[in-house]
């Protein structure tokens, strides 16, 4: 970005930022200078074995660790689908997708002959909803979006009605209806996204997305508390990396002891680390602007790697129904609440970051929008170490590198349901974290008990069911990809 057109964004922003405030400021119930900022990390394609305070030791990430001993990890934190759309949508409305009834990523696979119709599912959020920003800057917060949307509805009349700024994001810098950079540059300049401009050649998007996230700290009114949502493009491919990072980890690789069984990409490792140093900006930038004392910072993902090897000794990755495609990285820095270097075990999903963070804000819950989330504050707090909550559920009525399926956890098991044939799998992940022992035909009771709360579940949400296709050709279906094999049993990541 070139130093003019960056003090002009910068001006634009505080000329913004200063007019929402004082528009805001008679509306909040309280003095918005007392609530707390909120800096919301979403890293797309994120495996839960990607950083090295989960288990890592091909990648770098001294910043995500650093921030992980500052505050509290999670090791049962989940992504709401095992794609990216419906899991986005879940985290801004504290609604499953079954619930939503946006249960794939937009514009989803195309599948005509398969054994199942997939049912007329939504691609956008209905206007009606209430979303997170939106109820933040209800009450005096700043709202700045940043990167990777990914929600608007394709193909449709009210395609342009479902940008950020269309959901309660006063800002929006990189986010339109692309899952993926698709750019003349991809990952590098030209980037070809909103209110980015593309600096010099070589300019590597991430890095860029960060400056403008920095800006707009460095332009926010002190007075006014401020959600920055910085939702990363990476680590989707393309898998690309800034050309002395790609040399750098495959000198590494040559001599590297790959016990764990990582996914050893050069290129991949490097947008690790550029996305390890965006976080290490971000808390600096924190921490020079005296706002770290009053700024809570939270990492994780939207689904699981795309890769094998990806996923910390955990079964399978990004589409698929086992634990690799859904559980994810979380790190909750809360300064003067979270004890520092703590780990929780409880079992945690993206609808539960709405009606957390409006407790944090110390602002009214609203179930009539999160309807299925459940605030976490009080394991935060440390107060207690589980949730009143009976189990977490999975619903995706599409095929991908899995056939289409339901999952249930409750406490230590997990059963998921495959629609086509009715097929049950139970697994105890606390005993079988990489889900190698199938228990269903052995525990028979339990596998139907969570059969029948899992069936009462989509009931109460409404969830869309799956018809018989009439179209359907056995061999021109496709089918669903052989489920990978942990090579080894799951690390233990909890210390």
């Amino acid at each position: 970005m070139s130093n003019l057109h960056r003090t002009f964004m910068r001006l634009l922003m505080t000329v913004v930022l200063t007019m929402l405030f004082h528009c805001a400021f008679t509306h909040a119930e309280q003095s918005a200078a007392q609530r707390p900022n909120f800096v919301f990390l979403l890293v797309d394609d994120l495996g839960w074995g990607d950083f090295g305070c989960y288990g890592s030791q091909f990648h770098e990430t001294p910043h995500i660790d650093a921030l992980a001993n500052a505050g509290m990890k999670f090791d049962n934190a989940y992504a709401a689908c095992t794609v990216c759309s419906p899991s986005r949508a879940a985290i801004l409305t504290g609604c499953y997708p079954a619930r939503l009834r946006l249960t794939d990523w937009i514009t989803g696979h195309k599948r005509p002959y398969a054994k199942l119709s997939v049912p007329n599912w939504k691609m956008k959020i209905d206007h009606e909803r209430v979303l997170l920003p939106e109820a933040l800057k209800e009450a005096g917060y700043a709202t700045g979006f940043f990167g990777k949307w990914h929600l608007m509805p394709i193909g449709q009349d009210d395609f342009a009605d479902h940008y950020p700024t269309d959901h309660g994001f006063d800002i929006n810098v990189g986010g339109r209806e692309w899952g993926q950079p698709k750019g003349p540059g991809k990952y590098f300049s030209p980037f070809d996204v909103p209110n980015l401009d593309d600096g010099n050649p070589g300019d590597f998007l991430t890095d860029r997305l960060t400056d403008s996230a920095v800006d707009f700290l460095e332009s926010s009114p002190r007075e006014q508390p401020f959600l920055l949502y910085l939702s990363y493009y990476t680590l989707h491919g393309p898998i690309m990396s800034p050309p002395r990072l790609v040399q750098k980890y495959k000198e590494k690789a040559k001599t590297f002891e790959n016990d764990n069984n990582e996914h050893l990409d050069p290129a991949r490792a490097g947008m690790v680390e550029r996305l390890d140093a965006s976080v290490g900006r971000l808390v600096e930038t924190l921490r020079k602007l005296e706002l770290s004392d009053n700024t809570v910072v939270i990492l994780t993902g939207d689904n699981g790697g795309n890769f094998e090897g990806t996923s910390g000794g955990l079964r399978d990755f990004k589409g698929f129904s086992h634990e690799g495609g859904t559980r994810e990285p979380l790190i909750v820095r809360w300064p003067g609440v979270t004890q520092p270097g703590s780990v929780c075990s409880e079992p945690v999903i993206g609808t539960d970051f709405y009606p957390t963070m409006l407790e944090i804000a110390d602002l009214p819950a609203r179930p009539d929008q999160h309807q299925d989330g459940v605030s976490i504050v009080s394991l935060l707090r440390g107060d207690a170490s589980t949730l009143e909550r009976d189990a977490l559920y999975w619903h995706y009525p599409h095929y991908h590198r899995t056939d289409p399926y339901g999952a249930i956890r409750q406490g230590d098991w997990k059963l998921i349901e495959f629609f086509e044939d009715g097929e049950l799998e139970l697994y105890n992940l606390a005993d079988d974290p990489a889900e190698q022992n199938n228990l269903a035909k052995t525990q028979p009771e339990r596998a139907e008990r969570m059969l029948q709360a899992m069936r009462q579940w989509r009931k109460n949400t409404d969830a869309q069911m799956m018809t018989e296709n009439p179209n359907y050709r056995p061999d021109q279906s496709g089918h669903r990809a052989k489920p990978q094999r942990a090579k080894k049993p799951a690390r233990n990541n909890a210390g």
